[in-house]
C-alpha cells in the first residue's frame, strides 16, 4: 500500500492545479488518471481540440473574424474539407499540452498512476491498472474526474448520424446539414464553427435566448451574427423525440442517412446529422462513492462548500464534477484553492471575478456584473460602449462587428462589469478584470495611455461614452 498526503483523481485542469499546488507545499501527491495520457477531457476531447478546430477553420477562411462565409473559394475549400484533416492540425497542440502536463508533474515529483480509481473507504483508493491493481492510502482526496456528454436513454445514439461532441471530431465526412440540440456554451461554439464551414446549421434551445448568464446585449449581437452566418435559431423550443429516418429525394444528404427531431410545438426538423449538446454527466459512476460516505446527484455532480470540501471532511471536489460554470479556467482555480485550503494555507480567491470565455465565431467574454443583475439588485449604473470599428486596430484587422461594454456605477464611477464580443475578446477582458479587482473608476481608463493602435483603446472610448451619459453630455 502506497501512502500520500493527497490523492487527486483525474488529471484535467482542476486535478493538475491541485496536484501542483499541494506539491509546492511539500506534500506527497499522486494523480490517478483513467486514460493512458494525462490532461483529461480538456486536453484530449474538449477544450483544446475544439479550440484547435476553431483555429483551423479560421485559417481555412483566411480571415480572423468571418461573419458570413461568402467567398466562393472558401466555400469550395470548406466543402472539400473533412473533420479529419481539420482535426489533424490539432494533434501537435494536444501532444504539446500532454507533454507540458507530464513535465510539470515530473518537476514537482508528482506520482502518476494510469488506471480506474474507486473508493474502498474515505482514505483508501483501489486502482485498476493494465498491469494489475494498486491500493493507495491518502490523508486527503480531491475528486476531479470531469464530465462527459449526456446521453439520455431514449435517444438512439450512433457514431455518425446522431452524436455528441466526443464523436464529432471522428466523422469522416462533413455533413451538409447539422441539427444541434442545446444552445449552451458547447452547442453555440460548434454552431458557429460549422456554419462558418458552410454547413446548414439549425440550433434548438429551450430558453428564450442563448447563454442566459451572459449580458443580453452581447447575446443579441451574437445571435444576429449567427443568423447572418446562416444559422437557423429555434429558441424557446424543446425536443420531444429524436429518431433516424430514411431520407427522401427532397433531402440533400451527404451520408445516405438522416435524423429527425420533433419539437414540442409540433415542428419537425430534419438533417443528415444531429449533435446532442444538452448537459454533461459527471464521471462518478465508477468511483464507488457510497464506500467513502458520498453521493452524487442524477447528473453525477458532487456538492461542495466554499472551500470545495464535500460532506466528508478529507475529501474535496473541483471542476466539471461540481457543476456550473464547468470551464477549464474556473476549474483550474477551484483545484488550486481546494489544495491550498485543505492544508490550512491562506488563499485569497476572487470568485466574483472569474472571467467567462465563449469561443464562438465571433468570440465573447465577460467579467463582473451583468445589466440584468445590477437592475435586479437596484444598483444604479450606466453603460459605456465602444465598437472595434472606432479604433485604428479594428480597421486594420477588418473586424467591423466587435464591441466592448463597460458597466459603471452612476455615483462612485466604479467599474462593475466588462463585456466584449469580437476578435481577442477573451484576451481583452482581463484588463477590465484587473480594474474591477483593484476598484478602479472609469476615470482611470480616461486618463491612462494605451498603445496605438490597439483594441485596448476600446476601454478609453467606452469610458468616455459612459461618463458622458452619466454627465448628460451629448
Amino acid at each position: 500500500m502506497r501512502e500520500f498526503d493527497l490523492c487527486v483523481i483525474g488529471s484535467g485542469p482542476a486535478g493538475q492545479r491541485a496536484a501542483i499546488a499541494a506539491s509546492k507545499l511539500g506534500k506527497r501527491v499522486c494523480v490517478v488518471e483513467a486514460r493512458e495520457v494525462v490532461g483529461g477531457s480538456a486536453v484530449n476531447t474538449g477544450t483544446i481540440p475544439s479550440k484547435a478546430l476553431r483555429e483551423a477553420i479560421l485559417s481555412l477562411a483566411s480571415c480572423p473574424v468571418p461573419a458570413i462565409p461568402t467567398s466562393s473559394d472558401f466555400i469550395t475549400a470548406a466543402r472539400g474539407a473533412t473533420l479529419a484533416n481539420l482535426w489533424a492540425s490539432a494533434t501537435r497542440v494536444i501532444r504539446a499540452e500532454i507533454d507540458l502536463v507530464q513535465q510539470h508533474f515530473a518537476n514537482c515529483s508528482i506520482t502518476t498512476i494510469h488506471g480506474l480509481a474507486s473508493f474502498v473507504d474515505a482514505r483508501t483508493i483501489h486502482v485498476e491498472t493494465r498491469q494489475g491493481t494498486q491500493t493507495i492510502k491518502a490523508a486527503n482526496v480531491l475528486i476531479a474526474v470531469g464530465s462527459k456528454p449526456s446521453k439520455p436513454a431514449g435517444i438512439p445514439f450512433d457514431a455518425c448520424d446522431l452524436i455528441t461532441t466526443d464523436e464529432l471530431l471522428e466523422l469522416d465526412v462533413l455533413p451538409r446539414s447539422l441539427l444541434i440540440v442545446g444552445g449552451g456554451v458547447i452547442g453555440t461554439e460548434y454552431a458557429s464553427m460549422m456554419a462558418t464551414l458552410g454547413i446548414k446549421v439549425t440550433l434548438v434551445e429551450g430558453k428564450a435566448r442563448l447563454l442566459d448568464f451572459v449580458d443580453a446585449e452581447i447575446i443579441e449581437a451574437l445571435q444576429y451574427h449567427l443568423r447572418q452566418a446562416g444559422v437557423t435559431l429555434r429558441m424557446g423550443e424543446n425536443v420531444v423525440k429524436i429518431r433516424h429516418i430514411e431520407p427522401d429525394e427532397t433531402m440533400n444528404i451527404a451520408s445516405g442517412k438522416a435524423v429527425e427531431a420533433v419539437l414540442e410545438s409540433g415542428k419537425v426538423l430534419r438533417a443528415d446529422c444531429l449533435l446532442y449538446c444538452v448537459g454533461r454527466q459527471g464521471n462518478t459512476d465508477s468511483l464507488n462513492l457510497p464506500a467513502a460516505g458520498l453521493s452524487a446527484d442524477k447528473r453525477g455532480r458532487i456538492t461542495v462548500d466554499k472551500d470545495y470540501r464535500t460532506s466528508v471532511s478529507n475529501i474535496y471536489a473541483a471542476g466539471d464534477v461540481i457543476g456550473f460554470p464547468a470551464l477549464a479556467s474556473t476549474s483550474m482555480e477551484q483545484g488550486r484553492i481546494a489544495a491550498t485550503r485543505m492544508f490550512g494555507q491562506r488563499c485569497e480567491a476572487f470568485e466574483e471575478l472569474l472571467p467567462y470565455g465563449i469561443y464562438a465565431i465571433p468570440e465573447i467574454s465577460m467579467v463582473g456584473w451583468t445589466e440584468e443583475r445590477l437592475t435586479m439588485e437596484g444598483i444604479p449604473f450606466e453603460s459605456g460602449i465602444a465598437h472595434y470599428r472606432e479604433t485604428a486596430r479594428g480597421q486594420l484587422i477588418g473586424d467591423g462587428i466587435g464591441m466592448l461594454k463597460l458597466l459603471i456605477h452612476q455615483e462612485s464611477h466604479a467599474i462593475l462589469g466588462v463585456h466584449a464580443i469580437g476578435t481577442g475578446a477573451t484576451e481583452l477582458i482581463h484588463i477590465g478584470q484587473c480594474a474591477i479587482a483593484f476598484k478602479a473608476t472609469v476615470e482611470y481608463f480616461i486618463n491612462v495611455v494605451f498603445n496605438y493602435p490597439t483594441l485596448a483603446e476600446c476601454y478609453k472610448i467606452a469610458a468616455l461614452n459612459g461618463l458622458n451619459k452619466i454627465r448628460g453630455v451629448a
